[in-house]
């Protein structure tokens, strides 16, 4: 058994004709969340409420809203109470985007894979939608990518099934609003792999489609969650740097007038200690690593190896072309592209990220 969860902020009519269409085939139980929408949609509900009732769901209801984040959280605390033997459940929008076809293919499918985060993903080519939707999705699925790992069509997709074991999870993840649904896809990795699943791209048209989804607002909060881990790359590395530096400086002190080549003495004590520091931060605060720390140490060894000698051909081979050119400012270029590769790098192929796919 599979509930259909709906969670609604001032929903109109086209969630009753989804109601409809899921009671004449049998499809629920359905679980409604009103997300504080106000006395202004009672009318909406309590036309709703026959149709979840005859299916053996309910209506739940917030005093205030609290978020799309938040109301699938109820829902899901819900489920996991009134039907322990549900396999887990399908997340459904209420404004007309997902039809009772499209729902119930993704309830087969969670059938099928009980284990896995079933995504139903839209394609945005079509010429009735809008070019907000089009523009994002492109834009966050290929930052998402980068920063995560994980390849997924349709971010923001509301229609999902979710493993009754994830569900639980999901409870305790941050996320009140509509960065829930990306903090999902992250919180999924290396635990429950993702199946997507073709569904139509549904909007009423360019001008009248309506959504809750504040673009600023809304698209800050995913991205801060997206950046998350790219801050903490950062953090890593120039906090590494400054402690080489730091370090770098005590030994020539130390050794100053008492120690012959103390100068490469001391280059190479800073530089070990400040690799090993690097390595433990990326592996255990970046990418919260599960790989073992003789594999991925070696494996980060020959990278910084490989990162370092590629910086001194690039670097030279562009001042030897281009005679003149500052050495200062093309290292600082050829040095920045090869930190964003090491990025993609260290997560793919050296610690396993668990936010890999």
């Amino acid at each position: 058994m599979i509930p259909i969860i709906i969670p609604a902020y001032e929903p109109d009519a086209r969630l009753l004709d989804l109601l409809e269409t899921l009671k004449a085939r049998r499809m629920g139980p359905i679980v409604i969340v009103d997300d504080g929408s106000g006395d202004a949609y009672k009318e909406i509900f309590a036309k709703a409420e026959p149709y979840t009732r005859e299916l053996g769901g309910a209506i739940l209801t917030h005093e205030v809203n609290k978020g799309k984040g938040r109301a699938l959280k109820t829902a899901f605390a819900y489920v996991l109470e009134t039907w322990p033997e549900a396999t887990g459940s399908v997340t459904a929008d209420s404004d007309g985007q997902h039809s009772a076809d499209c729902i119930e293919s993704i309830r087969k499918a969670l059938e099928a894979d009980p284990d896995k985060l079933i995504l139903g993903v839209r394609k945005f080519d079509g010429e009735d939608v809008p070019w907000r939707s089009r523009a994002g999705n492109t834009i966050t699925e290929a930052v998402f990518a980068y920063v995560s790992g994980i390849h997924v069509s349709d971010t923001q997709t509301g229609l999902r099934g979710i493993p009754r074991a994830f569900m639980q999870e999901l409870l305790d993840v941050p996320g009140e609003r509509f960065e829930f649904e990306t903090q999902m896809l992250l919180e999924s990795a290396g635990k429950y792999p993702i199946v997507e699943v073709p569904i139509k791209t549904i909007y009423d048209s360019k001008e009248n489609h309506q959504t809750h989804f504040n673009t600023f607002t809304d698209s800050v909060k995913i991205y801060k969650i997206l950046l998350k881990n790219f801050g903490k790359y950062i953090f890593s590395s120039i906090s590494s740097c400054v402690i080489d530096l730091a370090l770098f400086a005590v030994f020539c002190n130390l050794m100053r007038g008492k120690v012959t080549g103390y100068v490469a003495i001391s280059t190479v004590l800073a530089r070990v200690i400040s690799g090993i520091y690097n390595y433990i931060v990326t592996y255990a605060v970046v990418f919260k690593s599960k790989e073992k720390v003789s594999t991925s140490g070696i494996k980060f060894l020959l990278l910084a190896i490989v990162q370092m000698s590629l910086s001194a051909a690039l670097v030279t081979g562009f001042c030897t072309l281009f005679r003149g050119a500052p050495e200062v400012a093309v290292k600082a270029v050829v040095d920045v592209i090869l930190f964003f590769i090491s990025f993609t790098i260290q997560q793919k192929y050296v610690f396993g990220s668990r936010t890999g796919s």
